[in-house]
């Protein structure tokens, strides 16, 4: 069985990596891996993006990938429908599309024991989203004034039920704020991602929208919560988008 992918844009060709910063210490007193290491990180790649995405899903669509910049910092800010989400990304807007690697800031909890282990050495690092660290945040800042591409889940929390609204934290607004006050003017990417069912099952269709960059623009938190809002907006428009691609006879 394999998965029929759907790129809907066109592909750019891949700028050459950027150089990361040096090992950090967070303020949750763990050391903070900048890098993905040049072992594992092409072996997950074959792991996820050739086995174990092609086996579990039946196709792959792909929206939006002409909003990827070619060059400089990018913060993608997509739904969070199921753990899933984490292997589709790199695969819509990962190396082997962008050459550029997927920066993942996850919770806490998810950077405990050998997973820990695994996603710190896979470029991911830790953030309290409802109040982050000002270590997590420079070090969030230092990546992308180095051209990196971090991916944030506003909401904080996988959604399953579509019929919830989203509900997000103001961590990627005050990171975005942190990074204009450093002279970075960061790009945020909403992405929207569907599944056919609420929990992907074998065989199921999965959809990843990306919709056109959006900037914070004016400093100040009535502006980060005004900024906030038009995020939750774009990203439940193309998460309904994403929704209308994997419906029964979609694409067939």
């Amino acid at each position: 069985m394999t998965a029929e992918t759907a790129d809907l844009t066109d592909q750019h060709p891949a700028p050459v990596p950027t150089a990361r910063p040096p090992l950090i210490q967070a303020a949750e007193g763990r050391s903070i891996n900048s890098g993905v290491s040049p072992w594992l990180g092409p072996l997950a790649m074959v792991t996820t993006q050739d086995l174990a995405l092609p086996l579990w899903f039946r196709a792959i669509v792909v929206e939006g990938r002409q909003w990827l910049p070619e060059q400089g910092p990018v913060l993608l800010a997509p739904t969070h429908k199921a753990r899933w989400d984490a292997l589709l990304l790199p695969h819509a807007a990962g190396r082997r599309v962008t050459g550029r690697d997927c920066r993942f800031m996850v919770t806490l909890d998810e950077m405990r024991g050998l997973q820990g282990w695994l996603l710190r050495r896979l470029g991911c690092f830790a953030v309290n989203q409802a109040r982050p660290s000002l270590a997590s945040l420079r070090h969030a800042v230092d990546l992308l004034a180095g051209g990196e591409w971090l991916v944030l889940f506003p909401e904080g929390r996988i959604r399953r039920d579509g019929q919830e609204p989203l509900r997000l934290q103001q961590g990627l607004a005050r990171l975005a704020g942190l990074a204009a006050g450093r002279g970075v003017e960061v790009p945020v990417l909403p992405v929207g991602i569907a599944y056919s069912h609420p929990v992907p099952r074998p065989c199921d269709r999965a959809a990843v929208c990306i919709g056109a960059p959006m900037r914070l623009g004016a400093a100040g938190r009535e502006r980060a919560v005004a900024f906030t809002a038009e995020l939750a907006a774009a990203m439940a428009a193309l998460e309904a988008r994403a929704s209308s691609l994997v419906l029964p006879g979609a694409g067939d």
